[in-house]
């Protein structure tokens, strides 16, 4: 990273961390994204998938071995729990709160981007910080890192029950409330082919009650239900 003042970096570190890097490359590079390296050829050489895809498997596994050694509820259960965790919204959202957006690196057209495209991004770095902590600072230090930040979310997943699908949630809600099952519709596609976005709708009878955003239609109607739910509840209060 010659050239390039690391300042910011190691205050980061040290300040939203709580850790040193000997090697603030490591934290540099899990904080680029690959639109950065496409912009900046002769200056970025690598971006933070190969750390995020380590981080991902670090992030799965002290999740699994706390929700293992702390609950005697069935595999189907703590697998729910263990994805609503680490879902992208999660560790988005963490992501987020540790000020990760002020030193992202990435194109001025990703920093343009959708609200759930930023989101994807933040969680892509949290992922890939939890990569770079473990390769600096060991497993332990990436544990605690995670339980402070990811695990400490499991309350209030389990206070509201977001850890079940929210589709099927959905469908048990409505049909009490409303009496109606409910129907998703494609509301807007966009992109080219192999990077379309779905926008759908679900409709509760005739009613629009929630939408959602995503790569898929499946990942938007996830979406578009967790919003009708939030709906209802707030109905509800």
């Amino acid at each position: 990273m010659s050239g390039m003042d690391l300042t910011p970096y190691r205050e980061f570190a040290r300040d939203s961390l709580g850790l040193e890097f000997d090697n603030i490359d490591l934290l540099v590079t899990a904080l680029t994204h690959r639109s950065y390296v496409n912009e900046h050829k002769k200056s970025a050489k690598e971006h933070n998938e190969r750390l995020e895809f380590l981080g991902d498997a670090v992030l799965e596994l002290v999740v699994t071995e706390y929700l293992y050694g702390n609950f005697s509820e069935p595999e189907g259960v703590l697998t729910s729990w263990r994805a609503a965790l680490v879902r992208t919204e999660s560790i988005g959202a963490a992501g987020e709160s540790l000020g990760y957006e002020r030193l992202v690196r990435m194109s001025k057209g990703e920093k343009n981007g959708s609200d759930r495209a930023r989101l994807q991004i933040l969680a892509n770095a949290f992922e890939a910080v939890t990569g770079a902590i473990y390769l600096e600072h060991g497993y332990e230090a990436a544990r605690k890192f995670i339980a402070e930040n990811i695990i400490v979310k499991l309350e209030d997943i389990l206070k509201a029950g977001s850890w079940r699908d929210p589709k099927s949630h959905l469908q048990e809600v409505s049909q009490r409330i409303d009496g109606h099952t409910p129907v998703y519709r494609v509301l807007n596609e966009e992109g080219p082919d192999h990077d379309k976005v779905f926008t759908l709708g679900v409709f509760v009878g005739d009613q629009l009650k929630g939408q959602g955003t995503g790569p898929s239609k499946q990942v938007a109607q996830q979406e578009a239900a967790r919003a009708a739910l939030e709906a209802y509840e707030l109905h509800k209060s």
